[in-house]
């Protein structure tokens, strides 16, 4: 569960949001309609799609990430809060399997495999990648498959680095689409999960793979609804993308189905 947003930034975003328009929440920077409110800031947005998503206490999430050295893919529900579970089809270097999350302890099984065991805090370990440290950090996508994708939300959203590129499509719907980027020790240390140890840990390992910069895109819906995001590493290996796509537990619609 993400921390709490604090509750004074959470009430001025409700105000805020209350106010205006659809029109108005999606409108790109500059713009705005005579006699309307002047558009949401960003951040406000995102604080309040992330909070709505955490109130839900779960999701199904399907995630891909692209990298020089292939491709990934995670599919699956997820819950947080009293419920700490996640049911997840993983595919990677290794094969196929089932990724099984339950009060913090995890269970990864490849096909034909043995199961493999860790919790929250030696969750990279179980990334093919990870190195012989079960407290190491092996790039963050195990990690990501058992965190709600608003905690995440929420830590962008704290870097104030959000700029909007206004209304789009996706899967249907006009979505408000907000980009940004900021160092890695800024990205992760927005973070309040993590522990100045482990802080330390994942920006050294950014450091050491030549990344400088986290850029992040983010698309909230109708009803505040967090939808997707984006995140791009760029460093001496080339260039990854891992995008995740929310949608209501067991729908499998709207941005379950989006795609680009």
């Amino acid at each position: 569960m993400p921390p709490a947003l604090r509750s004074a930034a959470l009430a001025a975003a409700l105000l805020l949001l209350g106010a205006v328009t659809g029109c108005s929440v999606l409108a790109a920077p500059g713009t705005r309609v005579p006699g309307e409110p002047a558009p949401v800031p960003p951040k406000q947005v995102v604080l309040t799609a992330a909070q709505a998503l955490d109130d839900t206490g779960g999701a199904r999430i399907d995630v891909v990430r692209e990298s020089a050295s292939g491709k990934r893919t995670a599919s699956g529900t997820l819950a947080w809060g009293d419920r700490d579970e996640a049911a997840l089809t993983v595919s990677d270097e290794l094969g196929t399997g089932q990724l099984t999350l339950r009060d913090g302890a995890i269970d990864l099984a490849y096909q034909g495999g043995a199961t493999k065991h860790a919790d929250r805090a030696t969750a990279e370990s179980l990334d093919p990648k990870a190195g012989t440290d079960p407290a190491g950090y092996a790039g963050g996508w195990t990690t990501d498959l058992v965190t709600n994708p608003g905690s995440r939300a929420y830590a962008i959203a704290q870097t104030d680095r959000l700029g909007s590129l206004g209304g789009e499509q996706l899967a249907g719907l006009t979505v408000a689409h907000y980009q940004g980027s900021a160092p890695v020790a800024d990205y992760f240390g927005a973070d309040r999960e993590l522990s100045p140890e482990r802080l330390a840990v994942v920006v050294d390992w950014y450091r050491r793979q030549g990344v400088t910069e986290i850029g992040y895109d983010l698309w909230v819906g109708p009803g505040q609804r967090l939808l997707r995001l984006r995140e791009t590493v760029r460093g001496s290996a080339g260039t990854t993308v891992t995008t995740t796509d929310v949608s209501a537990s067991g729908s499998g619609d709207t941005a379950a189905a989006a795609t680009g």
